[in-house]
């Protein structure tokens, strides 16, 4: 197996074309991380959620790290790691960004149902007030491992 490193544009690509990742956060030298349904594009993850511990961190701590795989085989797998700052989207002021993660979200397979099913299980709510955010990237890294090439 051969790991190579991924540069920037390999790495933006892969984080467009995956819908789940997991995101990670930190509060009081506690790491926290979950897996989540995103969109990425131009330099920012977007996300659908409900407020609960990952929110609350991230209010008070907003430096994250959102981390996706793709594995095909155990030798042929690409990981970036994407560190970033959170964002919260509250209506009103934010009204045009959470219609555009709306929007990138929405071409996701079952891009909400994370975020609903979680906390309909913790609670008897029936409503459930969304949250969006978005994650402004800041840095990337990746890596790629291949199969080496068969000796001839």
């Amino acid at each position: 197996m051969i790991v190579n490193a991924i540069d920037r544009k390999g790495c933006e690509e892969i984080l467009a074309k995956c819908s789940l990742g997991r995101l990670a956060c930190c509060l009081d030298n506690q790491p926290y991380v979950i897996p989540i349904h995103f969109a990425y594009e131009d330099d920012y993850a977007y996300f659908f959620s409900t407020f609960g511990q990952k929110i609350e961190w991230m209010r008070i701590n907003p430096k994250v790290c959102l981390q996706v795989d793709e594995i095909l085989t155990r030798s042929h797998w690409m990981s970036v790691v994407a560190n970033g700052t959170f964002e919260e989207l509250p209506e009103p002021q934010y009204a045009t960004e959470r219609s555009y993660a709306r929007s990138l979200l929405q071409k996701r397979y079952q891009w909400w149902l994370n975020a609903l099913a979680e906390r309909q299980a913790r609670t008897s709510e029936v409503l459930i007030d969304p949250l969006f955010f978005r994650i402004r990237i800041v840095s990337m890294t990746g890596l790629r491992a291949e199969d080496e090439p068969a000796a001839h």
